[in-house]
Order: structure tokens, then sequence, then C-alpha cells
């Protein structure tokens, strides 16, 4: 007999979800059992298949404790074929991925759908055909709670989602999670831009930017899968540990192919080895390098002196001095890349010699322009007039000869930033050079005046607002003939470098037209933290507006004073307070005092973990230098002495920018501990 129906409704969502979780394992199991054999024509084609079925089936796994689902839309009216992805009712399940049964019917709709978008969008004055929207709770992956939005409803008033909130407030240990149950609508807009344009986030802390970049790139992947395929996309963070946080958002959405890196290792034409003063870490990311390296390249282009004299058989063609000067005069002044214009040097000359084979009344074709262009003769010319670059010689060269610098900088940089530049001991060779970050970006634009840099499909680049001019640069030539979601804060700039303003930034990537849009709502930080925080904007970012924050969190930040001498105790003491709270907890502190607190840990028998380390049950305690903390998040936050933070910087401002960022790192509270008096804004 058939099993009846049962009448609760909450039962009902978890019968559903258990058969939207088999749908899915019959999905699965459908891909494994493909037979290959005698589909394909070669063994590569059969190689190529191979991989997609895997990658298929890995984006089919069914994470336990990732709802399948955490959404239901009741719409008002039948949704038509093509927007409902074949599903043609009024009720549809709202989660990570599609999922559908036997027949091919959805059970669950994939969040980037445009079915899924009222889900995040509608609202009572514009319910988007919505009688009702439903929000699912979940522990350790079970359904346990649902809460409903009666949008067309007249009688029910607005309150805030207790489910939304929870989710939002749920204890972080462990990766970054996704924010796909909880996307807000202005977030939603962002998400869904169009591929073809650049958007720039000014994201105030905890306002999601980050998840929002992320979310993005799962979006334009759904929405113009084949064209990103192609072309490719990729994350860049600010530093290996943020690259391991968020490692995990985009394949718990299905999607396992996007790149990630930093700069530095976009960059990694040579082995970085040295460091930079300040000052001339400053001077080489500014833009104007960029001209000195221009000239540099091309520095060793000469004009001929002598014919270029062809010999075929008995003939002999001869290409004039004048008319070899006017090829090269018309290549330097066509601004392509070099190693290209090196290429069709040899072409233009063979193509000279032509006309004059057709002009003594021979009949040359293709191959005989290109075994021209093979000549002895030619090949010396093009070796003397327009010789092959190095781009990691030619940088050598530029920082360790006065002479050539001087040349090349004449009219860009001062006689005294010239010096500032140089290294303080010459290059003798590319791989024993004590190559700085600095340097690498230079090499790396060296080798885009040589040969053009690939471009990919769509780029997001987080933490933005830390990059150089030179470092925009070198991630715009990433993405010249795709897009990008630049993700920033300009009052959490850190760097001798950092940006001053967003159409300065976007005008070194190459997006001057990109739009800004700004985030100032926040939803990880409580209002309590983050109002404490922001009394430093005046002094470093005026132009900022304050972020508020949906979440009032009562005793959400303490701030003691203790004697000297009895800080570290006290660090320690809070650390243990903290751990008693489920979640996870960060120890923020100066650089320099790391390694005091390290042992000092060890010694009271707290096992902890360095930034990038996934916690466990076992060790939820994270030690954070100040200088790693940007872009992580902990539920409990203890912040060790903000002066020291302050003082450990090159400059007030930007210890006081690197302090910003400390205070923003809490999810549920925020710990200070002091023996020295706060900066006046704090006071």
């Amino acid at each position: 007999m058939p099993a009846t129906p049962t009448t609760d409704p909450l039962q009902r969502e978890r019968d559903h979800l258990a058969s939207s979780r088999a749908a899915l394992r019959a999905m699965r199991e459908d891909v494994q059992s493909l037979d290959l054999r005698d589909v394909t024509g070669t063994w590569v084609s059969a190689v190529v298949l191979q991989n997609q079925i895997q990658a298929r089936i890995a984006a089919l796994a069914d994470l336990a404790d990732t709802p399948l689902f955490f959404g239901r839309l009741d719409y008002l009216h039948a949704i038509s074929e093509e927007l409902s992805e074949g599903g043609g009712g009024e009720n549809f399940y709202i989660g990570r991925r599609h999922v559908h049964d036997a027949d091919g019917d959805p059970m669950v709709i994939d969040w980037r759908a445009p079915v899924s978008q009222p889900f995040y969008r509608a609202t009572r004055t514009d319910p988007m055909d919505v009688e009702r929207r439903r929000r699912f709770g979940y522990t350790g992956g079970e359904l346990t709670a649902y809460e409903d939005e009666h949008l067309t409803d007249p009688a029910e008033t607005d309150t805030a989602s207790a489910l939304l909130a929870a989710e939002i407030e749920k204890p972080r240990v462990g990766p970054m999670r996704d924010i796909v149950a909880t996307i807000q609508p202005e977030q939603d807009e962002i998400v869904r831009s169009d591929v073809t344009g650049t958007i720039c986030v000014q994201g105030a802390p905890g306002t999601g930017k980050t998840a929002v970049g992320l979310h993005r790139v799962a979006y334009l992947l759904y929405a113009h899968r084949e064209r990103l395929a192609r072309t490719g996309t990729l994350v860049i963070g600010p530093n290996t540990a943020f690259l391991s946080y968020i490692e995990q958002v985009l394949p718990a959405l299905g999607e396992l192919d996007v790149a990630q890196a930093t700069v530095q290792q976009l960059v990694g034409h040579v082995e970085v080895k040295g460091e930079d003063t300040a000052e001339a870490a400053r001077l080489k990311g500014d833009a104007r390098m960029a001209e000195v390296l221009r000239r540099a390249v091309r520095s060793g282009i000469t004009l001929p002196t002598e014919p270029c004299v062809v010999v075929r058989g008995s003939r002999r063609w001869r290409v004039p001095v004048h008319e070899l000067i006017e090829i090269i005069e018309e290549l330097k002044g066509r601004e392509i890349r070099y190693g290209a214009a090196g290429e069709a040097l040899p072409q233009r000359i063979a193509h000279a010699v032509l006309l004059k084979m057709e002009q003594g009344g021979e009949a040359p074709d293709d191959r005989v322009q290109d075994a021209v262009a093979r000549n002895t003769a030619v090949k010396a010319v093009v070796k003397q007039c327009w010789p092959p670059v190095d781009p990691a010689k030619l940088v050598l060269r530029l920082l360790s000869e006065p002479e050539f610098l001087a040349a090349c900088a004449e009219g860009a940089l001062t006689a005294e930033e010239q010096r500032a530049v140089l290294w303080p001991k010459p290059g003798r060779s590319v791989k024993t050079a004590r190559w700085t970050a600095a340097d690498a970006v230079l090499v790396d634009e060296a080798a885009d005046l040589v040969q053009r840099t690939p471009s990919l499909g769509h780029v997001v680049l987080d933490e933005a607002q830390d990059l150089s001019p030179m470092q925009y640069r070198a991630v715009g030539r990433r993405c010249t003939t795709g897009s990008a979601t630049v993700l920033g804060d300009l009052a959490q700039g850190t760097t001798p470098w950092a940006t001053a303003s967003w159409p300065d930034a976007l005008h070194h990537l190459g997006k001057a037209g990109a739009h800004v849009e700004e985030l100032t709502k926040g939803f990880r930080v409580p209002e309590e933290v983050i109002a404490y925080a922001s009394r430093l904007l005046p002094a470093i970012a005026p132009g900022l507006a304050p972020a508020t924050s949906v979440r009032d969190t009562p005793d959400s930040l303490t701030i003691r004073q203790v004697a000297d001498g009895e800080l570290t105790e006290a660090v320690i003491a809070a650390c243990r307070r903290a751990l008693e709270n489920e979640g996870s907890t960060g120890l923020i502190a100066a650089d320099a005092r790391i390694p005091l607190l390290a042992e000092a840990l060890t010694a009271a028998g707290l096992p902890h973990l360095s930034p990038g380390t996934e916690t466990s049950a076992e060790a939820r305690l994270t030690l954070v230098p100040a200088s790693l903390a940007k872009g992580l998040e902990y539920d409990y936050v203890v912040l060790d002495e903000p002066t020291a933070v302050i003082t450990g910087e090159p400059d007030e401002r930007t210890g006081l920018r690197r302090l910003y960022v400390a205070l923003t790192r809490a999810v549920s509270g925020l710990a200070v501990l002091h023996a020295e008096p706060l900066p006046e804004q704090l006071q």
C-alpha cells in the first residue's frame, strides 16, 4: 500500500529533502555508469570526455553538512517553461545546484536561475508574483525548522527573519562559508551584474564584499559557462592565508574550475629573495615606471647604416638604407608589442625585396617571401636594429646601472628618485639577484611590453585597496578583453602605496569606465563593534560613510586596561573565556608580539593555529599577526595591545588603518586588552 501523505508541514519538507538527495545520488550514478567505449574516435577525445565526466561527477557530490536547499518560493501564477528550467509549476525549492527526478522535473532549482531571483529581491512592495517565501533552518545537515513570509498578505507585517539572522550568526569554524542563503537585495544586484561590465565594490568590514565577489563568479559561470570555459576565471587575493580561507566557497556551489592566486604568484617570473625600503617599493609601484620600462625595452632599437643585400641564385637584391629606416620607424610608431614588431620586421624587409623581384620580371609567391625573411642578411639587419629583449635581464640592468636608468627615466623620475630605485648592490645575474616583490612586477610589465599577456574572461580582485598602480596594471592585463570584479575598502589600505580613490585605481587597471557600488550595511560585525572601529574613519578615510550593522549584539565589545607586565597573562585569560563559546577565536596582535604570545599560549596549554590553517574541534584558536588579519573573520577576537599594532607600521595613518582592520574581524564578540593608552580616537 502507498504511504499515507503526512499532514505535518515540517515532515513534508524533510521528505522532500530526502527525495531530493536520492535524486541527486541517482544523477551522479547515471554519470558514473556511462560507458565510454566505442564512443570517441581518438584517444585524445576519449581523455577529454573522461575528464569532463569526472568533473561532472565531482560537481554532483552531495555534501552531507551542506543543505541541499535553503528556501522555497510559492508563486501566485504558473511560471513559463523557459524561466522555470522545465518546472512549469508554482512551488520551487531554491538550493545550491539543480536537482531533477527520473522524469527530468526539477526538485531543486539552482539559486542562479532566473526563477530563483525573487528569493533575494521580492519585497512586500514588490512581491514579484511571489505569494510566500519560505526559509529553512538546519542543524548538522538536518532540516529542523522553517519560516514563512506571506508577501501578498496585507495583514502580515514586516518582521526580522530569525532564521536569516541565525544563518548569518552561525559559528565560523573552518574556512569561509558561502552566503547563498543570506544574499541581500543590494548584494544580489552586484552578483547578477552582466559579464561584459567591470564593477568595483567599496565595502565596509562585514558587508560581505568578498562573498559577493565569489558568488558573482559562480553566477557568471552559470549564466555564461561556455564563454568563460574558453577564457577562464581567476580569483586574486592578498595572501595565501586568505586564499586558503575562501577556497571552499566555490566548490560548495558546484564550481571547481576557478583558479586562485596572489598578485605575487601572477608575476612569478623571478624568485623573490629581497625586500625594498618603503620608499623604494612605493616608487617601483608608481605608474611612471611603466614609461621608464617602455623606454628601456625600446632602448636597443637602432637605425641601419648599411643597405640589406639579399643574394638569390645569381641575382642580388638591394634594400637601401632609407627604405630600411622607413620600415623600422613605421614599426616604432605603431606602438605594437616589441616582440611582435621584431617578428614582423623580417617579413617587412622580405616584402620590400619581393617588390624589387616583381619589378625585375620575376613572379615570387609567399613561399619566396618566407625564404627571404629567413635569409642571413635579413636576419643580421633584424638582430642589429631590433635585438631580442629578455625582460628579467632588462630590469636587472635597469636597476643595476645608474647610467642606463638615468637615460630611460629622464623626465619621469628625479635624480633622487632614481637613486632610491637602484639596488644597493648591482645584480650579477637573474638567478643570483636579490629580487624584491616590486621588482617582480616590473619584470612582468617588461614581459608584457615584449609579448602580450593572455587575457582571461573574468577576474575577481579582492583587497584591491592595497595594490600599487603597477600591480593594478599587472592584474589589468590579465583581463584586457574580459571583465573584472574589484573588491576593497579604502579605509583598510595599509601599504605605502594604498589606493586613494577608486577612479584612480580603475584607471590603472584599464577599466576606467567601471561602475562603483558602495556597501555600507554590515551583516558580520556587530553594531557595537563597527561603531567603535568607525571612530577611526575621520583620520584614515575622511570621505567614507560609517558602516551600520543589522546585528545589535549586546555586550559584544569589551575594553580592558591592565597594568604593565600583566598584559600577556590577561590576553591568555581572555582567550580561555572566548573558547568557552562555540565557534572560532582569533588572537590578533602586532607582528612583533607574535613569538612572545605563541610561547605564552604553548606554556598555558592552549593549542593554536596559524592563519590559513583549518580549525577543528581540538584547535579553535588562531594566532594572527595584524599584517595577515585582512579578509579573515572569527566568532570571537581578542585584540592585544592596539598601540603596538599602530607603532608596528611605518607611519601613524597606516598604523590606524591596520588597527581598523584588526578591530573589525569579530562576528560575535571583541575583547580589546591594552597596557599602553589607546589612540586618541578610541579614548
